[in-house]
């Protein structure tokens, strides 16, 4: 489902994490890069599940600056089990007792017993578990944010659709202008010729006029900003990662726009040429910030 959809690279997760063993906070945030890059902080306990959060990401993403965020706040409630070590302390006393008997009897303190390595054991938390939980909050994350992007960049694909109708309406301007403005130029050339009593019909007419369909013709132009509007319509309905398709269609309408305003000759053609190049400069403007 998400694979036909346009993806934007900003966007923003949040998700918490609880269990006995305290809480963990992941936050996820993108900005536009052109390639997928992924930065971590991570607790220095946790640094071990970066390769497969990198990884998942990896799967995921194709383009973007990524910040992932973890912190981790222990449950200081959550005691650990305190265990002895029977058949080490009963070694160490009976020892102990011995030295006693060696050194007349003096006594010895059972709390130096406790102190000594092994005798009194912490139980570990279960750190497997712990990264286990988190992790899922992560996959939770990953999908909010992956989501984000996913109405972001719908959005962004309304607003490059409105662009695109923009476009439609400009060429449609200059097609209706171009017959009156051709008209208005053939009589500007007779007259010219008529006030220098030159005969119509002779040959340096006729070159004139057909000068003056070569520099008007913009027909050409026209067809391909249509064909350029329909190729983008698909590639936005295609969706998935499609921003190094967008931005190449934006140079293609950069190219037909510019030849448009080099061939204006008349007042009404040269704004609409002036309209398109601000409506694609805000289509690439938006698919800057598309996967």
């Amino acid at each position: 489902m998400t694979k036909n959809m346009i993806h934007s690279m900003t966007a923003f997760s949040r998700v918490e994490v609880k269990g006995d063993w305290g809480n963990a906070v992941w936050e996820i945030r993108s900005v536009n890069q052109r390639f997928l890059e992924t930065y971590f902080r991570l607790p220095e306990q946790f640094r071990g599940i970066e390769p497969v959060l990198r990884e998942r990401f990896r799967k995921q993403l194709n383009r973007g600056k990524v910040e992932c965020n973890l912190r981790f706040n222990a449950n200081p409630s959550a005691k650990s089990k305190i265990t002895l070590n029977t058949e080490l302390a009963q070694e160490l006393v009976n020892h102990a007792n011995t030295i006693s008997a060696l050194a007349e009897n003096s006594s010895f303190n059972p709390v130096e017993i406790m102190r000594w390595p092994g005798v009194m054991e912490a139980e570990e938390a279960d750190m497997d578990t712990i990264q286990t939980e988190i992790l899922v909050g992560f996959d939770q994350a990953l999908k909010d944010f992956i989501e984000a992007r996913i109405s972001e960049g719908e959005n962004l694909k309304v607003l490059i659709e409105k662009r695109l109708d923009g476009i439609v309406v400009e060429s449609e301007k200059v097609t209706t202008h171009m017959p009156e403005v051709i008209a208005w130029q053939r009589k500007r050339i007779t007259d010219k010729f008529t006030d220098a009593s030159i005969e119509l019909d002779s040959t340096r007419v006729e070159q004139e006029l057909v000068l003056l369909a070569q520099k008007m013709d913009v027909e050409e132009e026209l067809d391909r900003l249509q064909s350029h509007v329909k190729e983008t319509r698909n590639i936005l309905k295609k969706g998935g990662a499609q921003g190094r398709r967008l931005d190449f269609m934006m140079q293609e309408f950069n190219r037909e726009a510019n030849t448009l305003g080099s061939k204006s000759i008349n007042a009404n053609i040269t704004a609409s040429a002036v309209e398109l190049k601000v409506l694609i400069e805000q289509m690439r403007e938006q698919i800057a910030n598309i996967e």
